[in-house]
């Protein structure tokens, strides 16, 4: 195992983080496997924020390639990473979240950047109301090569029934206070493609805590990540998140929530082709 922990120090413009400030405490983790290619895009796109009170944890399973030296490039300005093999995306994601010392808890992944600088503002901004349990707002897909807008995932408001009916936040939108998590739980790492989405409905759906969406892009996730590089995986994913509803208790019509999928994703691709071409 090669770790290293840093802690203080400044952020970008000059601005010391303080963790006991009035502001939200944020904890942006960040997993990755490999990812060398665009990893450190990731890490600057944290260093670019206008908002300093963060901590940034990086979460490497192990990688072969140059991911291990990217990390090392930028360890000044890490809070914690880690480098040794684990159990998969959602086994790394439990071991970020147990390391987080933040209010509030997200991740941002090695093929993620945020949308602007100032996505983590907005986000500590929200939760000045203390008594909101997490946000979450919009997302687009993009090409790897060029980065332009393939996808275009616009959320809303959460309404009870909406993951029965195909609906989820993007997970990589998607911020929660620290003891909410520790409260209600994990990521079940025995889901492979849909831990994410389960934890979102256990949270939302199952124990109804105070959600707030905010209508603005906050990341640009490349395409080609593991769960939308095949039909199979796809596939995979969906009975997954049915086994989910059926474990927190939701009932579901699997036809509906197939029919809603299919035109919530040519939805998101024709707002996609809107926003590349308006």
């Amino acid at each position: 195992m090669a770790a290293n922990r840093h802690t203080g120090g400044l952020r970008t413009k000059g601005i010391e983080k303080n963790p006991a400030s009035g502001n939200p405490f944020i904890s942006v983790i960040t997993v990755v496997f490999n990812g060398a290619a665009t990893l450190e895009q990731t890490i600057l796109s944290v260093l670019e924020q206008n908002y300093a009170n963060v901590e940034h944890i990086v979460i490497d399973g192990g990688s072969t390639d140059a991911t291990p030296d990217i990390i090392r490039r930028y360890e000044g300005s890490i809070d914690y990473w880690v480098s040794e093999k684990d159990a998969g995306v959602y086994d790394a994601m439990n071991k970020g979240l147990s390391l987080a010392t933040g209010e509030v808890v997200g991740f941002l992944n090695a093929d993620d950047t945020y949308s602007d600088s100032s996505v983590l503002g907005q986000i500590a901004n929200a939760f000045q109301d203390k008594t909101l349990d997490a946000c979450y707002a919009d997302l687009v897909y993009v090409s790897q090569d060029d980065q332009r807008v393939i996808r275009y995932w616009r959320s809303r408001d959460f309404r009870k029934g909406d993951f029965a009916l195909g609906w989820c936040p993007a997970h990589p939108t998607f911020y929660a206070r620290r003891s909410v998590i520790e409260r209600l739980g994990y990521f079940d790492d025995t889901l492979k493609l849909a831990a994410d989405a389960e934890l979102m409905m256990r949270y939302l759906e199952r124990w109804g805590i105070r959600s707030r969406y905010i209508p603005r892009v906050w990341v640009r996730m490349r395409l080609g990540g593991k769960t939308n590089r095949s039909l199979k995986n796809i596939i995979q994913q969906n009975r997954e998140i049915l086994i989910a509803l059926a474990r927190n208790n939701i009932p579901v019509s699997p036809l509906l929530f197939a029919t809603n999928k299919i035109i919530d994703r040519i939805r998101q691709f024709v707002s996609g082709l809107a926003r590349r071409y308006r």
